[in-house]
């Protein structure tokens, strides 16, 4: 007779008792079975136990979570959490310093499990705590296992922050702004005014007001990388939840304290590699500089404003003075009227008689006009020579630079996403926008002159306005993807990147996607499909089995929440379970909770995964959506992801889907099925090489009158 689905095999053990080997049946109350655990223990007052388990972050086993109890699961009996709670909640009141202090690491790794918080908190702990916090007394370990335990307690959601007296928050941001604290200390402390910040507006203006960006300045600049995090974090945090105006003041303040100078030098080139969450907080930071011009983008030129009308003319004046100095003087102002639009004519815009017309477009709006006056002020030669050496060109050959500009800089925008929201998991950053102060305009500069090469390189006409621009534009992105570490060398890799290099390449990827279309290659494409697919798909399975890393997104922050999934290698079991940060590829038994292969439903991604639904109030995250997906396994049970990564994305749902017996169905898959194919009709077809494969196989010749030229060995045998 097969067990029953609400009975799993289990194992139970306590310190200095031989483990039980128990069939946990699920149906019974966990009261009961902590009885018969405790009975065959000669254990009294059941009661004061619970059971919990061993590995992870040993949660205690309740009503609610014990259906996610596997076979083969290992438990330990242990004090109840109501019972381990008053024992804790009188052991921090100690007066022994070695009685506290133990009490207080105790707690603080307790407090990860709802249950126990939740009986603590029912018992006034939290209060005990702000005591502890707000002591003189208290410092070093003591005090940091009392703020780590705090913050554990807080990730509940049982308590209010805004329940936090004035003192308590005061007492945190004290230990950030004291030099000489602990870094552990204040590194929990910057975490705790993280988390708070979110939560109100009160308190989002408390911690502002307390600890300034000067502070935040000088801990980016210790050379404590948990402490750097964590001071980035918390700079990240006030950014982003504060109004549109305080954003623009608090980023000029940044500025003005030349804070990407210290990044640039103190994290992205410090002899320590760049974490994930370092990486994403440089991207948010990046994304919200970047930003800032969002406002100059949307906003068309106005031709009544006074101030833009000048920047207008300053670019004709930069280019033709001295033909202004020495020519207008006697002209009256219809000639004068008609020299102006002659020079606006030479400058490049279309709208010669009324420039202003140019610059309506939205996007790039006044953003263009900002970045040919940046160009027009800071490389004035360069400027002049752009202008005067395509006014002297025939007419059908000139590189209009205002047409140009105004295209580059919607380029620029499209390829840096200015105006876009940022992802709560990307990591994209370049690591020479915090070497450079005008970031922007310094890599308009390089690019329009780089427009203007590639012009001359591709003899260009007006006709070959979008053509150049094509170029330009796949120049740039082909570029950035390398990261240069500055605009110096991105200047230069840029600039080796010439249209001859362009067309080579164009001409490399369109022979690795040129398959030959004659009906025989095709034949043999369809014919190999079905080996390369298997091919995919086992890689696909083997990605699995080494396993990735998760975060688990929160509303308030991102750090501390890790976990590990991976595929057991005989592809029957999901093994997941926490990790710590730092643990890179936990072994396998190490992975305390999995879900069999043969109990798996659906996958499900994008919007019809369930922690998508609970996230949908507000603005809903693109990009979070874009990695997002769910294994359904049991009546309302998942298994839920956020990929680091869309290519992570990529491979996991369709070895997933393998899994479930269906066709892998990511971008990934056609793209990997692409590249081998083209390799392997490469390789069947190198003894072809300069030899026209017909469309047809050859006519098969009439059979002939009769077959005496055959050699008839049964006649010669006789």
């Amino acid at each position: 007779m097969p067990p029953s689905k609400d009975v799993v095999k289990i194992a139970v053990q306590m310190m200095g008792a031989i483990p039980q080997l128990i069939e946990l049946n699920q149906a019974k109350p966990l009261s009961a079975v902590v009885k018969e655990v405790c009975d065959a223990w000669n254990l009294n007052n059941s009661e004061r136990y619970a059971l919990q388990y061993v590995d992870g972050q040993q949660a205690y086993i309740t009503e609610s979570n014990r259906g996610e109890i596997k076979n083969g699961s290992i438990l330990q009996l242990t004090t109840a959490p109501d019972h381990e709670a008053v024992k804790l909640y009188g052991g921090i009141q100690s007066n022994h310093v070695n009685v506290k202090t133990d009490s207080l690491k105790k707690l603080a790794g307790l407090s990860r499990d709802v249950a126990f918080a939740q009986e603590f908190i029912s018992r006034n702990g939290l209060n005990q705590l702000f005591l502890i916090v707000e002591e003189e007394n208290n410092t070093g370990e003591t005090l940091a296992h009392a703020l780590k335990a705090f913050m554990e307690l807080m990730e509940h959601d049982f308590v209010s922050w805004e329940t936090l007296s004035p003192t308590f928050i005061k007492k945190v941001v004290s230990y950030v702004n004291i030099a000489s604290m602990d870094p552990s200390i204040r590194q929990i402390s910057l975490a705790i005014l993280e988390n708070m910040i979110p939560t109100s507006r009160s308190l989002f203006e408390l911690v502002k007001h307390e600890v300034t960006l000067d502070r935040l300045i000088a801990l980016l600049q210790e050379m404590i990388q948990p402490l750097q995090l964590k001071a980035m974090a918390l700079l990240i945090a006030l950014l982003l939840n504060a109004s549109e105006p305080e954003r623009r003041d608090m980023m000029d303040y940044l500025g003005e304290k030349n804070l990407r100078q210290f990044i640039h030098k103190n994290i992205v080139h410090a002899s320590e590699p760049i974490g994930d969450e370092m990486a994403h907080y440089l991207y948010v930071l990046q994304s919200l500089t970047l930003n800032l011009l969002e406002h100059r983008m949307r906003t068309p030129m106005d031709p009544y404003s006074q101030e833009q009308r000048e920047l207008l003319q300053s670019l004709r004046h930069t280019a033709f003075e001295s033909e202004n100095e020495s020519s207008t003087g006697g002209f009256n102002t219809e000639r004068r009227r008609s020299l102006c639009a002659k020079e606006f004519r030479k400058l490049g815009f279309v709208n010669n008689s009324n420039p202003a017309m140019d610059l309506h477009r939205i996007p790039p709006g006044l953003l263009a006009l900002d970045s040919m006056v940046y160009f027009s002020r800071h490389f004035p030669s360069a400027y002049s020579r752009f202008v005067l050496e395509n006014s002297s060109r025939e007419d059908k050959h000139e590189c209009p630079f205002a047409r140009s500009s105004i295209q580059l800089s919607f380029i620029l925008c499209e390829i840096l996403h200015v105006g876009e929201p940022s992802s709560e998991t990307a990591q994209a950053f370049y690591p020479m926008f915090f070497g450079q102060e005008h970031f922007f305009e310094e890599l308009f500069c390089i690019c329009i002159q780089l427009l203007n090469k590639t012009w001359k390189e591709m003899r260009a006409t007006q006709e070959d306005f979008d053509k150049v621009m094509q170029v330009v534009r796949e120049q740039i992105t082909r570029t950035l993807t390398l990261r240069p570490t500055s605009l110096e060398l991105f200047k230069s890799r840029v600039n080796a990147l010439n249209y001859s290099e362009i067309l080579k390449l164009r001409q490399t990827e369109r022979m690795h996607q040129e398959e030959i279309l004659a009906a025989p290659v095709l034949e043999l494409r369809e014919h190999l499909k079905p080996e390369l697919l298997k091919l995919i798909q086992q890689q696909r399975l083997l990605h699995l089995c080494e396993g990735t890393l998760f975060r688990k997104i929160s509303s308030r922050r991102r750090q501390d929440k890790l976990w590990y999934c991976r595929l057991s290698p005989n592809h029957k079991f999901l093994h997941y379970g926490d990790v710590d940060e730092g643990i890179e590829s936990p072994p396998i038994e190490s992975l305390q909770d999995k879900v069999p292969v043969a109990d798996m439903k659906a996958l499900l991604v994008g919007r019809e995964c369930p922690h998508t639904k609970e996230k949908s109030s507000g603005k809903q995250n693109k990009d979070l959506l874009d990695l997002a997906f769910s294994i359904s396994y049991d009546v309302g049970e998942y298994l839920n992801f956020i990929a680091p990564t869309r290519y992570e994305f990529c491979l996991w749902t369709d070895a997933l889907n393998v899994l479930l017996g269906r066709e892998m169905a990511s971008e990934r898959t056609q793209t990997d099925l692409d590249i081998l194919l083209s390799m392997e009709l490469k390789l069947r077809l190198l003894d072809l090489e300069n030899i026209p494969i017909p469309d047809a196989p050859p006519v098969v010749p009439k059979p002939p009158s009769n077959l005496n030229f055959c050699y008839d060995f049964t006649h010669i045998e006789q």
